[in-house]
């Protein structure tokens, strides 16, 4: 809608995954990194915590899509709220496809996901499991059946486990997963994905603009993308949803520079306002 009249060849300011959308922020960067290094050497389990909107699915899916092709299968859990059977079942569906046992049948499944992970090791590959929103696994009971899962290692594995599971949640995930020594032993690495300052703020907008055929500096005043960080308090996903509305409404106004007050303006309209 608003393309032509920024001389934009896409919308900047998408959620996706795209290679020239991506900002190498630095608490990104360091998360991949230690991310990769536990993947790489086959550790058990990560985690990576962080506000939502911060970008952790975002980096979680950047490093799976670069690691070799021998760290497969990549399966992904979205929906943790399951009991644990339910659970097992539906990781075992994951790994090897489904059947017509029911979640109850415990045993089977977990036969299942171990001549999965037996099989992997045969082929030389390394699952690597997606769980998000785990913040979520403690309220349903599950850390700890996660823990017992994580003990299902095939005897040929050359390395420290035949599958790495990546805790994907909010910051209270820390804690949780700490009231569990036994699973927090397992963890090799915890990374925090941070709030982005103020200079990557900008340099994000400069960015993500610049990959949609843009200079920043032609669209957004520099004080409009320092009043963005502030409003926004440097989360990536509220830093699109901001800028992309602020383009659109530029647009509808016909103007020719997105100003502060155009940027208050659209955030004021975002913002329910509190009961009297």
């Amino acid at each position: 809608m608003y393309c032509e009249h920024w001389k934009l060849t896409k919308r900047p300011f998408e959620n996706v995954l795209a290679d020239d959308a991506y900002y190498p922020a630095e608490s990104h960067q360091a998360a991949m990194l230690k991310m990769r290094y536990a993947i790489e050497n086959g550790r058990g389990a990560v985690l990576i915590s962080g506000v939502s909107g911060v970008g952790k699915t975002l980096v979680t899916n950047r490093l799976l899509s670069q690691l070799p092709d021998s760290f497969q299968p990549q399966p992904r859990i979205v929906f943790p709220a399951l009991d644990g059977p339910q659970m097992v079942h539906y990781l075992a569906m994951k790994l090897v496809g489904s059947d017509s046992a029911s979640p109850g049948e415990l045993p089977h499944h977990l036969q299942r996901i171990e001549q999965a992970l037996h099989d992997a090791v045969e082929r030389g590959q390394h699952p690597v499991v997606m769980i998000d929103e785990a913040h979520l696994l403690e309220e349903h009971g599950l850390l700890e059946p996660l823990r017992l899962l994580l003990n299902l290692q095939p005897q040929q594995q050359q390395k420290e486990s035949a599958w790495t599971m990546i805790l994907i949640g909010h910051p209270n995930l820390m804690a949780q997963v700490e009231r569990h020594p036994a699973l927090d032993e397992r963890i090799a690495v915890k990374c925090v994905v941070s709030r982005m300052s103020i200079e990557e703020t900008v340099g994000y907008i400069q960015h993500r603009m610049q990959a949609a055929g843009a200079a920043a500096e032609d669209v957004f005043a520099v004080t409009a993308m320092e009043r963005i960080h502030v409003l926004t308090e440097g989360v990536p996903r509220r830093i699109n949803r901001l800028c992309d509305l602020a383009l659109m409404v530029g647009f509808a106004e016909d103007r020719k520079l997105i100003t502060p007050d155009v940027v208050d303006s659209v955030h004021g309209e975002l913002v329910v306002p509190m009961a009297s």
